[in-house]
């Protein structure tokens, strides 16, 4: 069992961009006028060009509202009048005189740039199908790319975020927030090398910012390389104002590493320089639970209430350091001390269900869970405990209960697509129900989520058996045996030494 921790720093997300929104506006509006003038010379509309390149924008649009009532097709003159309205700053008639000009004619180019900056300047995704054509008409622009990239990224799709970066070149290398975007966008697309890359390109404009700093060892730790997280931090973790944040960070780089002596040692030093810092207290608690060091971590976390009594995660973590000291009754208690301080949260609820199934009282359990159920009717991980707690007392097929297992299972499924656990407790129903094609396809989506789940390879496994498909059977068979014998060496590992109460040192 695990408790919550605060997790590696994440980048920041980026609201606006306004730096580098502005930095490709003055590209695109030099591009599109640019493309504009020489579209004019030599014709009927050279003046109002020579107007606008003069900055007389109230002059360039009476000359083309006047050109405008003899040739009302003209799309020169829809998207010169655009461009002088959007140099004033009217961005709403600007719009309306580029959307003129692209119905007249759909590939101007300078009417294309002008209509997309003015509705990517707003955010809006309208400027998508625009930059596109755009980019049709003037392939391998960096400027469309850039402006592609921000709203993609804007709108939640890193695939096409990241495609549009990349095209985008050296266009984002010297914007900061454009950078961050790019690689928290590799960050969820799980390309960890790739990120860092680019936030070392993001540190190097700013090497003297710790805040940059963290945020790259923060990818390398993600990316399981801890030496390099340290190397990055070390600059700022020998300076004599170093910070709680960065300490943190150096805390659970040195754990990553295996040289928990350090870890600890780090973490109480963060502890001391901020010690209402809530994630110190957690990742301390984290460093105890995976060395068995159970009472450490009590008292630490005991301290850390002190200083904080309202603090609903505390109790949570103490809580389920109690449970494995076998203190149900503290530990109780303190999941319903965590409710009480924060009723929107159903982690204390569901560690204070786990507290009495580690107990072995199934009973206590089921009717705790059905309280809160009444409070929270759908909340997926109480709706998954209670399946799980229904299918340990040996509830039957055809019974109530069962059904009842059935439903929460189903229920809490699809509330959390992604909750792993709830997958298999539903799995081991469907097999129990006789429904191995469904138990099968349950198994192999909480595989998808949590490839190392014991539990889902053996059932994957009984399914097969009782389908008759045995083809796949060796290969799972061996992967069971190899997740359990690492599953035993990672024993192993964490009774290497156990945390002494008074300094956190080594023993063994």
């Amino acid at each position: 069992m695990k408790y919550p921790v605060a997790g590696v720093m994440l980048i920041p997300p980026i609201p606006v961009m306004a730096a580098f929104r502005r930095f490709v506006l003055i590209v695109l509006v030099l591009a599109s006028s640019s493309a504009a003038y020489s579209q004019t010379q030599g014709t009927p509309t050279e003046p109002i060009s020579a107007a606008l390149r003069a900055g007389e924008f109230d002059k360039a649009i009476e000359l083309s509202r006047a050109g405008l009532q003899k040739e009302p097709n003209n799309a020169q003159l829809w998207m010169l009048q655009g461009i002088a309205y959007g140099s004033k700053g009217d961005n709403k008639n600007a719009l309306a005189a580029f959307q003129h000009a692209l119905k007249i004619a759909p590939n101007n180019i300078a009417a294309l740039a002008g209509a997309a900056q003015i509705l990517y300047q707003a955010s809006d995704q309208a400027a998508v199908p625009l930059l596109n054509r755009l980019e049709e008409l003037r392939p391998g622009d960096p400027t469309a790319h850039a402006m592609l990239a921000v709203l993609a990224y804007q709108k939640g799709n890193c695939a096409d975020a990241v495609g549009h970066f990349e095209k985008a070149g050296p266009l984002i290398e010297s914007q900061l927030d454009a950078l961050h975007a790019f690689a928290t966008c590799l960050v969820k697309l799980k390309r960890l090398d790739e990120a860092t890359a680019i936030f070392e390109k993001a540190v190097a404009l700013r090497p003297e910012d710790a805040r940059e700093h963290q945020l790259l060892a923060s990818i390398l730790l993600m990316a399981k390389k801890p030496q390099e997280a340290l190397a990055t931090l070390q600059p700022f973790l020998e300076a004599a104002n170093v910070d709680a944040g960065t300490l943190q960070l150096a805390s659970r780089a040195y754990e990553e590493a295996g040289d928990t002596p350090h870890a600890v040692s780090t973490l109480r030093q963060a502890i001391l320089l901020d010690p209402k810092m809530t994630s110190l207290y957690l990742d301390f608690a984290t460093i105890c639970f995976s060395h068995e060091s159970f009472q450490v971590g009590v008292d630490v976390i005991t301290e850390g209430l002190a200083l904080q009594p309202e603090a609903d995660d505390l109790y949570v973590a103490r809580g389920v350091l109690y449970v494995q000291l076998a203190q149900y009754d503290k530990a109780e208690a303190d999941f319903e001390k965590s409710y009480a301080l924060n009723p929107n949260q159903s982690l204390s609820i569901a560690a204070q269900g786990l507290t009495a199934v580690q107990a072995n009282d199934l009973d206590h359990a089921l009717t705790s869970l059905k309280e809160k159920l009444e409070k929270k009717p759908n909340d997926p991980l109480l709706l998954y405990l209670q399946a799980d707690v229904l299918s340990q007392k040996g509830a039957d097929p055809g019974t109530p209960d069962f059904e009842l297992a059935m439903r929460s299972a189903k229920r809490a499924v699809a509330l959390q697509p992604t909750l792993s656990a709830a997958r298999t407790v539903l799995a081991k129903l469907y097999e129990q129900n006789g429904q191995y094609k469904e138990a099968i396809e349950q198994c192999r989506k909480a595989l998808e989520l949590d490839p190392k789940d014991q539990t889902a390879v053996y059932r994957l496994i009984q399914a097969l058996r009782k389908t008759g498909d045995k083809k796949e059977l060796p290969e799972l068979l061996q992967r069971l045996a190899k997740l359990r014998e690492e599953a035993t060496q990672e024993e192993r590992e964490r009774f290497r030494y156990k945390l002494l109460e008074d300094e956190g040192k080594q023993t063994n």
